[in-house]
Order: C-alpha cells, then sequence, then structure tokens
C-alpha cells in the first residue's frame, strides 16, 4: 500500500517539539519529506524522520522565512504542504503591551504565516494544502492573553481569505482550532500555575491529537475541505 504522502514534501514551522514536532512525526509516518522550520533546530530530535531538512530560522524575519524556503525548493524541488504551527503567548495586561510586544508576537504568529502561505500559493502544485494552528483563544479567550487571542483570530481570517486565492490554483487552506494541549506553553502557562484559569485534566488533549487532524486536513481524503476552522479541544468549548 502506497503511503498517502510518498512523494510530497511537507514544510513544517515550529517542529522542534510540542505539536509541530508531533505533526513532522505524523507526516514523516505516512510517507512525506519534511522540511523543518525552528528556531531550535540545531537541538532537533530527527529520529524516524527520513530525510528531513531541519532549517534553523528566525520566523521574525522575513529574510530568513525567504531563505527557508528557497532551501527547501533547492533540497527537494517540490513543496506540498505547509503547515504552520509555531507560536509564542505573552501573559500581559493590554495596558502593559507596548509596540515592540505587538509587533514580535504578531511578527512570529501571523506575518510569518502569512508570509510563507505567499510563498506556499506560489510554488505549491495544484493538490497542495496549508493547515494553520490557530487557537479556541480565536474565539473565546482570557484575560491576560489579549494579543495571543487577537493574532489568532486573525489567522483564521487569514485562512479564510487563502481558501478563496487559492481555490483557482488548486490550493486548500484549512485552520485547526487547539483547546489545551500537554505542551510547553500550556505548562508554562502563569495563569495555569497560578490557578487563574483550571482546566479538567480529561479536557488536555495530546500533540498528536492535533497532528491527526491536520495530517486529514493536508491529504487527499480532505479535498471537498476548505476554509474550514475546526475545533480540537475534547468538547471544552461546548460546554463553556
Amino acid at each position: 500500500m502506497v503511503a498517502p504522502f510518498s512523494g510530497k514534501v511537507a514544510l513544517i514551522t515550529g517542529a522542534a517539539g510540542g505539536i509541530g514536532h508531533a505533526v513532522a512525526c505524523s507526516f514523516a509516518e505516512a510517507g512525506a519529506t519534511l522540511a523543518l522550520v525552528d528556531r531550535s533546530a540545531g537541538a532537533m530530535s530527527l529520529d524516524g524522520l527520513g530525510d528531513a531538512l531541519p532549517i534553523a530560522c528566525d520566523l521574525a524575519d522575513a529574510s530568513a522565512l525567504d531563505a527557508a524556503v528557497e532551501q527547501t525548493l533547492a533540497r527537494f524541488g517540490r513543496w506540498d504542504v505547509l503547515v504552520n504551527v509555531a507560536g509564542i503567548m505573552l501573559f500581559k495586561p493590554i495596558a502593559a503591551h507596548d509596540a515592540a510586544d505587538w509587533q514580535h508576537l504578531l511578527g512570529v504568529n501571523l506575518i510569518a504565516p502569512a508570509l510563507l502561505t505567499g510563498h506556499a500559493l506560489q510554488h505549491m502544485p495544484r493538490g497542495g494544502a496549508i493547515v494553520n494552528i490557530a487557537s479556541i483563544h480565536a474565539q473565546r479567550t482570557s484575560a491576560m492573553v489579549s494579543s495571543y487571542a487577537a493574532s489568532k483570530a486573525a489567522m483564521v481570517s487569514l485562512t479564510r481569505s487563502t481558501a478563496i486565492e487559492g481555490q483557482e490554483r488548486g490550493i486548500r487552506c484549512n485552520a485547526i482550532l487547539p483547546g489545551a494541549i500537554d505542551t510547553a506553553l500550556l505548562r508554562d502557562s502563569p495563569n495555569i500555575r497560578s490557578g487563574a484559569e483550571v482546566i479538567d485534566p480529561a479536557d488536555i488533549g495530546q500533540p498528536e491529537d492535533i497532528a491527526a487532524l491536520a495530517r486529514f486536513l493536508a491529504s487527499d481524503d480532505a479535498r471537498f475541505i476548505t476554509g474550514a476552522d475546526m475545533i480540537a479541544d475534547g468538547g471544552r468549548m461546548a460546554r463553556l
């Protein structure tokens, strides 16, 4: 049986850990060749990831993003899937955010995915797919994470616009809105550590849960799905 992503190349950001690494493992298992982008690419585990290309890249640096795309195409000669996973979070009241805070967070969480999406629409063949990892904070959020929530809401809008523009090129784009996922981002959250936000352990998913959905959305099985934003939170939002 031919692996569903055999012969295809997937570029994944934030691939050194958490959801990004789980996505990389899932796509490798399905036969994809990987370009793995992360600031910590030097420490990235490539076990089980085949002929993966690790690319050290500061996502806030537009020229570094351009270089990452060029390295991918130079090494593999094609690019079929983009999964925008990388994201950062600031825990501050809105009034404590300065311009530099907003510029840095939006640079990583929104501008980098938007720039990579622009490259994808230029370089991907028909049948290409883009998956954006947003957050349930795009729809319902809490105190102290205004910039993160705003960036993820914008990512959902970016997804819809990309789906419209990509349709004539045969490229799909969808977003996943994870809930609480067992990653360093969740464990290091001051809201969680202080007890200001309490999450039922039953509502905490694993990175592999999101990776499985990302792989489905990028596959031919999802060929009729584009412009969608799918919540993956164990039902937490339905009960709030």
